[in-house]
């Protein structure tokens, strides 16, 4: 069995396994956790994906669907009635996956522990939290516990490292703004918005989870950033506004940095900072103006979708998980 010993941020879908987790230690109700630990070549999920597996078939997560999911769960109902954990290794070839069109040609490792609520409500809930970055993994005889110290790579049939979400920082609280916070939490990053309308930049427009800075631009502008990778999205009510609010952000070292808006009146801002001294062409180099990938996208929604698979596609190349 190959080990992979890795650091991931996790998804909402992780993070949500976790919670259910603790609410079947709280409940007391059987449940078995399905994990991939291992991948080469193609496969359809990947490294650390996770799944529940319940008595009644009940499945939540996913370890890649098809044949490769359904081998898991055969697996993990055995699991289950036995009380012992396993292993697996499958080649998803022609012979394999014919039947539910899963011939992905790689080949997967993965683990099932059953009864993994046993573990405690407490455990799993300070995973999910992700407050700060902890360690847990599955030890050689199938144990699971807490990682002290992560450098240890020895005796572990699987290890991660839990760490905060991304940050988003949204200047606005318009349309655009609107769309993106909601779609950018589901894709576990934590957002902010920034904006001097408390008719807008309220709850009754944004998801209860985002954070609302509202009042001068000045003093809320000067918020530094958080220990966590940030990403910023200009997107205020005018070019005079967005103008602003790059002023001061792009002196910040965000991880990404990006604005609404036309070529034009990205020529015109980025002259005029120049010509200004506000920032040099180094600095104005780092900023992402139009935001956002051609999709040819019309609508707001549509908008939003762009600007947040770039925030994606960037956030993916900051984090490449580390394997050996």
């Amino acid at each position: 069995m190959e080990l992979s010993l890795f650091s991931v941020t996790l998804c909402p879908v992780t993070e949500s396994l976790f919670q259910s987790l603790a609410a079947a230690a709280a409940t007391g109700q059987p449940v078995a956790l399905g994990i991939i630990t291992g991948v080469k070549g193609s496969s359809p999920q990947k490294l650390g994906a996770k799944a529940l597996f319940y008595p009644d078939r009940k499945i939540k997560g996913t370890l890649g669907g098809g044949c490769l999911e359904a081998e898991a769960q055969r697996l993990a109902l055995k699991s289950l009635q036995t009380g012992q954990p396993t292993s697996f290794e499958l080649i998803l070839d022609h012979d394999f996956g014919w039947d539910d069109g899963l011939i992905c040609g790689g080949k997967v490792m993965g683990l099932v522990l059953p009864n993994a609520q046993q573990l405690g409500e407490k455990f799993w809930l300070e995973l999910a939290q992700r407050d700060t970055a902890k360690s847990w993994g599955v030890k050689s005889d199938f144990g699971v516990v807490r990682r002290e110290d992560p450098t240890d790579s020895s005796g572990w049939r699987y290890t991660e490292t839990t760490v905060p979400p991304c940050e988003l920082w949204i200047a606005g609280s318009g349309h655009v703004a609107q769309a993106v916070a909601p779609l950018a939490q589901k894709l576990d990053f934590a957002v902010t918005i920034f904006d001097d309308r408390p008719e807008l930049a309220n709850h009754e427009y944004f998801p209860q989870e985002t954070r609302i800075q509202v009042g001068n631009w000045g003093e809320i502008l000067s918020h530094p950033l958080p220990t966590s990778p940030t990403f910023g999205l200009i997107v205020t009510r005018g070019h005079n506004h967005d103008a602003l609010v790059l002023e001061s952000w792009i002196h910040q070292p965000f991880a990404f940095l990006g604005m609404i808006g036309s070529q034009r009146k990205w020529r015109m801002i980025s002259e005029k900072f120049i010509s200004a001294k506000i920032a040099s062409a180094e600095q104005l180099a780092r900023v992402i103006c139009p935001v956002g990938i051609k999709i040819g996208s019309q609508s707001v929604m549509e908008i939003a979708v762009s600007i947040v698979a770039q925030l994606i596609e960037k956030r993916a190349a900051l984090q490449l998980p580390s394997k050996t």
